[in-house]
């Protein structure tokens, strides 16, 4: 059964233009580049870089177009739009009068095009200097397009021998493809079209001259790769009935080998991500400088075109209606592009006082470099200094860059929680990460401490953590057990 009832709601919605804003305040500095070069391509009424006239007025009144009709119902366009307001030229607009602390920014914009020869293609050119026959080439040529970016085929040879029946209708067996990649393993760089680790250390090691060590260092990775890997020297020094320097000194040898032979390659066609800072942080007399890059800051204005065209709307006396069509579709663009030069001056302010905030908030360490002095810091601790929502926050933290004194950080690095000393001090849990950090790279490589180990020492210097927190860190700063961290 269908029933109808009426009910009130009170709910809030936000307008086309503000999730416009947002997405322009999310933007990086070369994506809102490119959001600008988008606009001016869509938008004939904007225009960039400095306006010819001084005395020219770009604002202008966004009141909705209405209508109008005299006693007897006609039509009168003179009184459709006050073109006065988009003319007024009486007063300097605000954009001009203001001064920024936007750095400046010489640098050249446009983005080189990566070419040159992919690293297939690289691996087919050596392959075309070998001798092989109809079917043999069939093969070797699916075998390096099975290569992946780290140089390796992590494929079994029945699941090729498959694929080239059911795809390149070469119908082979599992001894001639295993025949055949030991040639594509052949190529350049070393250790290309390995199967795994241990295959692909061997192909280096083989290519190698055979010296003691290199020797050695093949049967370790050849008989005892699992000992190798999880560095079990004491056995090894058993099973081979060598010294800790003959260990040491194979050790040295595999260690300068690549485990991912692909990504050497120089001509690789991989698409290099550049990050460009969106602030700049400086320290002047002792004292924190903030400034935005002037890429963010563009010079925009309204074309003189569409002006002179509302001028000789105004000056003309008999108006048609395709006059009036003309100066709808001009007001719409020109309402446009002033929303546009407004949405960008906001999105101005809000970056630089977002990161102005974040900058003081953690002062201590934009002034030493030291992260140990970051202080605790969520997205609402900002959000409730600027007065600002946290998902605007979290918008310019997320994909903004700041350069530093110490390098270019992610804005979002700055931002971390708080655990209590024990002081009772709210403390940051990257400053822990930092101090654990430094504790395991002062550590005696030859007896590595153990997380429990690692929590008493944390313990005596103040910090409460249980083993399984220390284990999480450690594992966030990618730092292997004790047992993988030994050394000889």
């Amino acid at each position: 059964m269908l029933k109808q009832n009426l009910s009130f709601r009170l709910s809030q919605k936000l307008s086309p233009q503000q999730i416009q804003l947002m997405k322009m305040i999310q933007l990086p500095t070369q994506a809102f580049e490119q959001r600008i070069s988008q606009e001016l391509e869509e938008n004939p009424a904007l225009e960039g870089g400095k306006e010819e006239s001084e005395d020219y007025d770009d604002e202008f009144n966004n009141d909705e177009y209405d209508d109008n009709y005299d006693d007897e119902g006609n039509e009168v366009i003179e009184t459709d739009i006050n073109v006065d307001d988009y003319l007024s030229d009486d007063e300097v607009p605000s954009y001009k009068l203001s001064a920024n602390n936007y750095s400046a920014d010489d640098e050249e914009r446009q983005m080189p095009y990566a070419a040159g020869t992919s690293f297939t293609q690289h691996l087919m050119q050596q392959l075309s200097t070998y001798r092989l026959d109809d079917e043999e080439e069939e093969i070797a040529q699916f075998l390096v397009g099975s290569v992946d970016e780290s140089g390796y085929i992590r494929r079994e040879i029945r699941d090729i021998v498959d694929d080239l029946a059911f795809t390149q209708n070469v119908y082979t067996t599992e001894n001639k493809v295993e025949k055949v990649l030991k040639i594509v393993q052949e190529l350049d760089p070393a250790g290309v079209a390995a199967r795994n680790l241990q295959e692909c250390l061997l192909i280096q090691l083989e290519r190698k001259e055979h010296t003691p060590s290199v020797s050695l260092a093949i049967d370790i990775i050849d008989n005892s790769f699992d000992h190798f890997s999880k560095k079990h020297y004491k056995k090894l020094i058993q099973k081979f009935d060598i010294t800790e320097d003959q260990l040491r000194d194979a050790i040295h040898e595999i260690e300068g080998l690549n485990p991912k032979p692909g990504g050497t390659y120089s001509g690789n066609n991989r698409i290099v991500e550049h990050v460009v800072p969106d602030f700049a942080i400086k320290i002047i007399d002792g004292e924190l400088d903030l400034t935005l890059n002037g890429r963010n800051a563009p010079e925009l204005h309204v074309s003189h075109d569409y002006t002179n065209m509302l001028k000789g709307y105004k000056e003309s006396k008999d108006k048609s209606k395709a006059q009036k069509d003309a100066v709808m579709f001009i007001k719409q663009k020109l309402d446009a592009a002033k929303w546009f030069i407004d949405a960008i001056k906001q999105r101005q302010q809000t970056l630089f006082v977002t990161m102005n905030s974040i900058m003081h908030h953690q002062e201590e360490y934009f002034l030493s470099g030291d992260e140990r002095k970051l202080k605790p810091m969520i997205l609402k601790d900002i959000a409730d200094k600027i007065n600002m929502d946290v998902s605007t926050v979290s918008r310019v933290a997320n994909s903004k860059y700041v350069d530093t004194p110490y390098g270019t950080k992610l804005i979002k690095e700055f931002f971390s929680e708080s655990m209590k000393n024990d002081q009772g001090e709210d403390v940051s849990t990257k400053e822990i990460k930092k101090i654990l950090e430094i504790t395991i790279s002062e550590e005696n490589k030859r007896k590595p401490l153990t997380d429990d180990k690692l929590a008493k020492i944390l313990l005596e210097k103040g910090y409460p953590i249980a083993r399984r927190t220390i284990a999480k860190y450690r594992e966030q700063l990618d730092l292997p057990v004790a047992r993988l961290r030994k050394e000889i």
